[in-house]
């Protein structure tokens, strides 16, 4: 079997993902849409501002009044009050946000001006008309699209629909995912381990990234080696939108789980040209969608950042799904020519990308280690100070 490019292998998930499009919605206060997905656009009710105001501390006047000569203070404005007129040959102690007086077309600093002891105040500037004012709409204007549906809720989107007097949004139900890993050698955290066990970390790994990106998670815990408690833990899983395995599902006489799967669903099991993530499976279970992740945790850290996290996204609404990719210079040369795209753990440091120096699948440590993922293309070799691809971590775990 030929590996498949990662490229086609995304293209392959975001298909699936688009007909498995969770479409229910559900209406949520501000509070609560909190890294949800946009189900209806939102559309500003009002300007923004609402009012010209004034963008200092300082003077508002109509600017043909300015002749030269000292000017009286006829009013006083703060945020939230309302002005009266300015009164012509006159100008307004005005402070920042508060509203323009009608008649009033620009704003002087307090710090270019003078106040004399009569109390008049002289503008000691050379002053432009219009200076030191934000006009009524200049942000949005009513009727504008602020947010798309399908954007995903995060603490700028939420501040514009407060901007707005949005108390709630419209957003897509959240995907409920179940977690199950496979093995007797795998043991909970908090249990003592016995002969050839080790301790469950992708479960925590999983269902903690699961939660940021506003899944719903069904611990469906550990499958034991046994072929009819397979079948009837997976059986209750049938409310999930997708089953979320680590481990690999295999062909070999100890893979119940894919043993489980293929007598009531199909599965494909698709050899990527990844490192870390060689294997991943495809499939569903009983009309459910699943995606099998490698079981090593550096690898199941690689494939649901740049497959399975891309996948979920799509199905949620959101369409721009890949993480944000820059190019920055090697720190390091790479004299290897591989088969495989690699994805190793890596660190800015001095402007410059090094990976660490262990690359093991099976170490998680060197992932805490690391500021991101810095791409090795196939096929080719890279010399320090080469430009290369590298995902920062927040890009793939938020």
């Amino acid at each position: 079997m030929s590996l498949l490019p990662i490229e086609e292998a995304l293209a392959r998930l975001l298909s699936m993902a688009d007909a498995d499009a969770i479409t229910e919605t559900q209406r949520v206060s501000l509070a609560e849409a909190e890294g949800r997905v946009l189900a209806r656009s939102v559309i500003a009710e009002l300007d923004l501002p609402p009012w010209s105001n004034s963008a200092m501390d300082g003077y508002a006047l109509r600017f043909e009044d300015l002749q030269g000569e000292p000017l009286p203070v006829s009013q006083r404005i703060f945020a939230g009050q309302s002005p009266q007129p300015l009164t012509p040959g006159t100008c307004a102690r005005i402070f920042t946000g508060a509203p323009m007086p009608e008649g009033a077309d620009t704003v002087e600093m307090q710090e270019n001006t003078e106040v004399l002891d009569d109390g008049r105040i002289r503008f000691v500037e050379t002053l432009k008309a219009g200076k030191n004012v934000r006009l009524k709409g200049n942000e949005t204007r009513q009727g504008d699209t602020v947010l798309d549906a399908g954007k995903r809720l995060g603490p700028i989107e939420l501040g514009i629909a407060a901007s707005l007097g949005c108390a709630a949004l419209d957003v897509f139900r959240r995907p409920r995912v179940a977690i199950l890993s496979t093995g007797d050698e795998l043991v909970e955290p908090g249990k003592p381990l016995g002969p050839g066990q080790i301790y469950n970390s992708n479960r925590t790994v999983l269902a903690s990234w699961l939660k940021r990106l506003g899944c719903e998670v069904i611990d469906a815990g550990i499958l034991p080696d046994d072929l009819e408690r397979t079948r009837e833990q997976l059986a209750q899983l049938h409310l999930a939108d997708l089953i979320l395995s680590t481990g690999g599902v295999s062909v070999g006489e100890a893979d119940f789980l894919g043993q489980a799967l293929r007598e009531a669903g199909e599965l494909t099991l698709w050899k990527l040209a990844l490192k870390p993530g060689k294997p991943l499976t495809c499939g569903r279970y009983n009309g459910v969608p699943v995606i099998g992740l490698p079981g090593n945790p550096a690898s199941t850290l690689v494939t649901f950042g740049l497959l399975a996290r891309p996948y979920l996204l799509r199905r949620m609404g959101v369409q721009d799904v890949e993480p944000l990719k820059l190019e920055v210079a090697a720190g390091f040369n790479w004299t290897r020519v591989g088969e495989r795209r690699e994805y190793q753990r890596a660190r800015l440091e001095n402007g410059r990308v090094v990976p660490h120096r262990d690359q093991g699948s099976n170490v998680l440590r060197t992932a805490a280690w690391a500021d991101g993922l810095v791409e090795v293309r196939e096929g080719r070799t890279i010399a320090e100070g080469d430009l290369v691809g590298f995902i920062p971590m927040s890009e793939l775990i938020g």
